[in-house]
């Protein structure tokens, strides 16, 4: 699942209005105008599934930096503005190096944001069409290079934003 996808399923879950959105890249630290956000929530027209989906007028694909930006501006939308503690970088080195882990960020970051415990996760994935145990889920919330970390698959991102959807839409 591309980022723009994410984007695209996050924004119609949580019901975020294009000035919102604008507000929350800003938020994360990247300035985007109005019309920009919408490029960005077009779906992009791809002729084959292994060709790199180019940029054009009418769409912009959005980068690992810049759904991370977008996650931390959301959490900080949802929950406020937050004081670096003095030993705290003020600006937190990115989080997604690799493509693999934007999923596994993408759960960590809704938790935080939404204010989710572990029990409101597993309602979300149940009300998504998915069933999973505690330790499953603790193990894609874990940090990559851990023992038990588990890889979070487009699939599963997928069910938990219909999850989101059902819970916040309903």
């Amino acid at each position: 699942m591309e980022n723009n996808d994410i984007l695209i399923r996050l924004r119609y879950a949580l019901d975020i209005k294009n000035k919102d959105m604008v507000e929350i890249f800003k938020l994360g630290g990247v300035e985007v105008t109005k019309e920009e956000v919408l490029k960005i929530l077009t779906k992009s027209k791809e002729d084959n599934e292994e060709e790199e989906v180019v940029e054009d007028e009418n769409h912009i694909k959005c980068n690992n930096k810049m759904l991370e930006s977008f996650l931390n501006g959301l959490i900080t939308y949802k929950r406020g503005k937050q004081d670096p503690k003095p030993e705290q970088p003020a600006n937190p080195e990115p989080v997604v190096q690799q493509k693999d882990h934007v999923n596994n960020m993408l759960l960590k970051k809704l938790k935080v944001a939404l204010q989710l415990t572990t029990e409101d996760m597993l309602e979300v994935l149940d009300d998504g069409g998915i069933a999973v145990s505690k330790g499953e889920l603790g193990a894609i919330l874990r940090k990559p290079g851990h023992r038990n970390y588990k890889e979070c698959g487009d699939n599963f991102a997928r069910k938990f934003l219909k999850g989101l959807a059902v819970k916040y839409r309903s």
